[in-house]
């Protein structure tokens, strides 16, 4: 069903806040999750959705945009994606730590205009696909961010797959996860762990240890 104007639901159901462990950015977020959720689904005229992961600022997010504001270098000069970018979190840290462009890409209906909105507010450009990526080879970037892609296991096995084919080529992947469930064991080099404050309508505690990973290639 098409959404009439996404960016107005937005903007009405959302404040602008700074983000709790990146406070150098500010996002348009909401306060507590089942409201919203239900507002999405109303809108979107479908109930059982996924959480609007755009909405909030997840652990894994927060902790590698940290990361990327403390350690520029990782990439300064470099095309980037924000895969799964939900708000553009991790892309707006990208963009503030100098990279020549981010490009967000997220399937969820919303996300287009929250990255817009995100950008706008922190006086950055981000590029957008809704492409389903993983249904295509890897794009030609220097860097993969992904944020919080581990928590369901046939989306944590497609992303793996995925992520690894780009790192066999060349491309470094960067990882935020505050170790859920389906994390892979293997496979990754740690490269920072926060301590990252999170509301506990989104998880089990108020703060949840978060890693920041560099994926090592296969071959």
């Amino acid at each position: 069903m098409p959404i009439p104007d996404p960016a107005a639901f937005i903007l009405a159901n959302t404040r602008l806040q700074p983000v709790p462990h990146a406070p150098e950015i500010s996002l348009w977020l909401a306060d507590e999750v089942t409201p919203i959720w239900r507002l999405t689904e109303d809108e979107l005229g479908e109930m059982g959705l996924p959480p609007p992961f755009w909405a909030f600022a997840w652990a894994g997010g927060q902790g590698l945009a940290r990361w990327l504001l403390d350690h520029p270098d990782e990439v300064a000069g470099k095309r980037v994606l924000d895969f799964a970018a939900g708000s553009g979190l991790v892309g707006i840290g990208a963009m503030k730590a100098g990279a020549t462009s981010v490009l967000c890409a997220d399937i969820d209906p919303f996300c287009a205009a929250a990255v817009a909105l995100n950008a706008g507010a922190n006086r950055v450009a981000l590029g957008f696909t809704d492409g389903d990526l993983l249904d295509t080879p890897p794009p030609d970037v220097d860097v993969i961010c992904a944020g919080d892609v581990f928590y369901e296991r046939p989306m944590a096995e497609r992303v793996l797959a995925w992520l690894s084919t780009a790192a066999d080529r060349g491309v470094r992947v960067l990882v935020g996860d505050p170790l859920r469930t389906y994390f892979p064991k293997h496979g990754f080099d740690l490269l920072a762990e926060y301590e990252v404050p999170i509301t506990r309508e989104l998880e089990d505690s108020a703060v949840k240890r978060t890693r920041v990973w560099m994926l090592s290639a296969r071959s």
